[in-house]
């Protein structure tokens, strides 16, 4: 007998819970916003700001003011001493760029350690430098990725779904244009990404490419309830994070695809000249429904191999581990009650049916006697 944690035949009305699945959406991603902003910004880290980070395991507890103590002979420039664990063992050491080499570095804090703490043993588990010019590039190419992504993924949605390359393709084109442009009038690159999603969402919107506006919104609702949760946890956004987000961005967007595709074949298959037609609503809720079992089954599963990563795979791996975890959760809650739901803001299961019904003409190889 298989498996089922679901039957089969479920008829849970999801679309009858979108108003507070988008009250919880936005209460979050509220709460994010407003960590960011309290926190003057984001909390980047080494690799985006420049500097040195150490990280320290002591094989006795000891208070972070006694670490911070037992280096003050060492000229270390804006020191930050954080604890990583709760035993008290673990510690991350922060600290401006020094013209010291790496080997330099760890030799000096070696000896002072040694000198100042010579009953507890340490470990310097790993110590790493990046220089601000290398940081301050680094994160611009950080954003640009993940803009990117999602903006691809709004092509790849508006050819699978509605039949406009041509249109996505162009439209990227000019997005292309709009981020570089902005950096010639000296503003960040992070305006540029700004203007570039609104120009999207607009297009989107205006030239009815609805799918692949539910689907950038969903991603976009995803990105930033992590990252602001991530910043209401202190969490630093460094390129481990980065790699998680576009990791979570091609997760989430995996799963909507699924769903959009039940909703496109559902649509489908409404007779033409049926003379009663179901709602989007009652559309929505069955494509939902049919592929409830896969969307719990895979997120259910990944999300036990991030848990295992963020208890058992050590302190190094638990801001990717974490941004992973926080982005399946949102992600599979994007795809169920944002993504599908969204879609009936914007059209009706007429605009919908029409859509998806529509065929694109090729010729097959030889079929005029010409290969």
């Amino acid at each position: 007998m298989a498996l089922a944690i679901f039957s089969h035949e479920t008829h849970i009305d999801f679309v009858g819970f979108r108003k507070i699945a988008y009250a919880i959406s936005c209460i979050t991603a509220l709460i994010g916003l407003v960590a960011i902003l309290l926190n003057g910004g984001l909390k980047y880290g080494v690799d985006f700001t420049g500097g040195v980070i150490v990280q320290i395991a002591f094989e006795q507890s000891i208070p972070d003011e006694q670490v911070k103590t037992a280096l003050e002979d060492v000229n270390l420039p804006g020191l930050i001493v954080q604890q990583v664990d709760t035993d008290n063992r673990n510690y991350m050491l922060r600290f401006s760029v020094s013209d010291e080499s790496t080997q330099e570095l760890r030799q000096r804090v070696t000896d002072t350690l040694h000198k100042t703490l010579p009953n507890n043993k340490f470990t310097l588990q790993r110590i790493e430098s990046v220089g601000p010019k290398v940081g301050s590039d680094l994160r611009n190419m950080a954003i640009e990725a993940v803009f990117y992504a999602v903006l691809l993924i709004t092509v790849y949605i508006s050819g699978r779904f509605e039949h406009s390359w041509i249109t996505a393709g162009v439209m990227v084109a000019v997005l292309y244009g709009a981020v570089y442009g902005v950096s010639y009038l000296g503003l960040s690159k992070l305006w540029g990404v700004f203007l570039g999603l609104i120009i999207t969402f607009v297009s989107c919107w205006k030239l009815k490419l609805n799918f692949a506006l539910g689907a950038t919104l969903a991603l976009v609702h995803d990105v930033i309830i992590t990252v602001g949760l991530l910043t209401l946890l202190n969490i630093e956004i460094d390129l481990n994070v980065i790699a998680a987000l576009l990791t979570l961005v091609g997760y989430s967007i995996n799963d909507t695809i699924v769903v959009y595709d039940r909703i496109r074949e559902n649509l489908r298959n409404i007779p033409h000249d049926g003379n009663i037609k179901p709602t989007m609503e009652s559309v929505i809720n069955v494509s939902v429904n049919q592929t409830l079992a896969r969307t719990v089954m895979t997120s259910g599963t990944t999300l036990l191999a991030s848990l295992a990563l963020y208890f058992l795979g050590g302190n190094v791996i638990h801001s990717f581990a974490l941004t992973i975890t926080l982005g399946i959760i949102f992600g599979t809650f994007s795809s169920v009650f944002v993504a599908s739901p969204i879609l009936i803001a914007f059209g009706n299961v007429d605009f919908y049916h029409t859509k998806v019904s529509q065929k694109v003409e090729f010729e097959r190889p030889g079929e005029h006697g010409v290969v």
